[in-house]
């Protein structure tokens, strides 16, 4: 690494994250309101060897190609790297790295906090008492749903959606859950879980919780039909990627009854949330909050620059992703 080596990061990170990426060259970064436009962005990351990117960006090959030949590394800000064409920044000899294990346990503290707000009825109870609605205690009021002996669904049983099973089973709760492949036997044995096809595991479940990475297989994973497949008295947590969920036939479905409830940390088209949802009271919703607190942002951060040190000093990097 020379003084000369050029890191971009697009949007603002923790400090302590930008002051290793310094420990390797020269960093621009943007204002702290910053949000780069398409065409800013191509512009930022002339003659850049390595950015650091989060999934608000879309990083391709137009983008590396912007960048120039000198791009040695894109590190993303997140587990999940549905924003960035990773074949196509493979073909030009750019490593890919992401942000897994560092944020599971946030990520599903704040699953398993939207599904004891939601059956649980904490965000109607407090909107009550902020509006200054009269009330009074008695034994039949805001009755909310127990979880004990209740069977949650996990769809993709990664770090996440086990962290999640974990304190489902401090609950009291059953595990089922399905993905693309088997979890390891000693995975299943240690959590109680059995699988289920897709299918069979929205029929059963009292809770679907959603983990799964947003692919082209699972973009609308859960739209009308699979809510239809749902039990009436069911609930859906997303804590994923918006899109996994097909957001209008969501609302549709709260609106008919056919299931009981939601938690949604993500949304189809963030910042934006279908209007229809906002004015639910059996619907949770929280902006973006699954990895929200300093430590594990600040540990994110700290990873991705880790990462682009490794590559830019010619060491294999910490968590790379795949093409």
């Amino acid at each position: 690494m020379s003084e000369r080596t050029r890191i971009v990061v697009t949007r603002p990170i923790a400090h302590e994250a930008i002051r290793l990426l310094r420990q390797a060259g020269e960093v621009a970064e943007p204002g702290r309101e910053a949000v780069l436009e398409p065409a800013e962005l191509r512009a930022a990351v002339a003659g850049a060897d390595a950015i650091v990117s989060t999934l608000q960006d879309r990083i391709d090959g137009p983008l590396a190609d912007a960048a120039g030949p000198g791009l040695a590394v894109v590190a993303t800000v997140a587990v999940g790297y549905d924003n960035v064409d990773v074949p196509a920044l493979a073909e030009r000899g750019v490593t890919v790295t992401n942000t897994p294990g560092v944020l599971t346990d946030a990520t599903a503290d704040l699953a398993f906090g939207l599904l004891l707000a939601l059956t649980r009825r904490i965000g109607e109870g407090e909107r009550l008492l902020r509006a200054r609605t009269p009330w009074r205690f008695d034994l039949g009021f805001m009755l909310g749903s127990g979880l004990r002996d209740r069977t949650l669904g996990i769809v993709g049983l990664g770090q996440i959606g086990q962290a999640v099973a974990r304190r489902a089973r401090a609950f009291g709760m059953e595990i089922a859950y399905t993905g693309r492949r088997r979890a390891d036997p000693a995975v299943e044995a240690e959590l109680g879980a059995r699988y289920l096809p897709l299918a069979d595991l929205l029929r059963s479940a009292d809770v679907v919780s959603l983990h799964c990475p947003l692919t082209e297989a699972t973009r609308h994973l859960i739209d009308a039909a699979a809510l239809r497949a749902m039990r009436p008295g069911a609930f859906l947590i997303n804590t994923t990627r918006g899109p996994v969920v097909d957001e209008r036939a969501l609302a549709q479905a709260l609106a008919d009854g056919e299931i009981a409830g939601a938690g949604l940390d993500v949304f189809e088209n963030e910042p934006d949330v279908e209007p229809r949802l906002l004015g639910m009271d059996n619907v949770v919703l929280t902006p973006h909050l699954g990895s929200a607190t300093v430590e594990t942002r600040t540990a994110m951060a700290v990873l991705a620059a880790r990462n682009v040190l490794a590559v830019l000093g010619g060491d294999p990097p910490l968590s790379p992703v795949r093409a």
